[in-house]
């Protein structure tokens, strides 16, 4: 068997590691969406959320909001329109600034999935985290380690069992 790399060189990788679980956990995460049948990927979540926490938002404050890079805000902002779930429209003040805001659809799957796509992420992803203490090496190699063991669609199976 190959050692692990990444794993092995610590904080040198430690930038990889964060990489490597964050999209284990969105690829997860993609699985239960796709289980409630709804046909967005897990990244264009958090621009959802924002604008329902937030209301309407230019690209450059949804993509602060996110965490993510203005081009990035872009695309999203651009696909999220496509699947109708999101307006843009000027600004009242400023003509030249297009504020994003959820559309009536977009609404309608944030309230739908507050009551039960989310919790079951977050429930899942709580069972996988919830107890971890100690060095943040040791807690990413539980992280992996549990991630290996059961993925965040069993542990939100067994969520709901519960």
């Amino acid at each position: 068997m190959v050692d692990d790399v990444v794993r092995t060189l610590g904080f040198l990788c430690m930038g990889s590691r964060f990489r490597r679980i964050g999209e284990r956990l969105q690829a997860d995460t993609q699985q239960i969406i796709e289980e409630y049948g709804i046909a967005i990927q897990a990244a264009q979540y958090p621009f959802l959320a924002a604008l329902d926490r937030a209301g309407p938002l230019t690209i450059g404050e949804l993509a602060q909001a996110v965490g993510i890079t203005q081009p990035g805000a872009t695309r999203t902002v651009s696909q999220l329109l496509e699947l109708g779930l999101v307006d843009m429209q000027a600004a009242p003040d400023d003509q030249r600034r297009r504020l994003i805001s959820l559309s009536r659809k977009g609404q309608e799957l944030v309230d739908y999935s507050k009551q039960s796509v989310w919790p079951r992420i977050s429930a899942a992803v709580a069972d996988l985290c919830g107890d971890l203490n100690g060095p943040i090496l040791a807690q990413l190699a539980a992280i992996e380690d549990r991630l290996a063991e059961a993925a965040l669609v069993r542990r939100a199976a067994k969520e709901e069992t519960t």
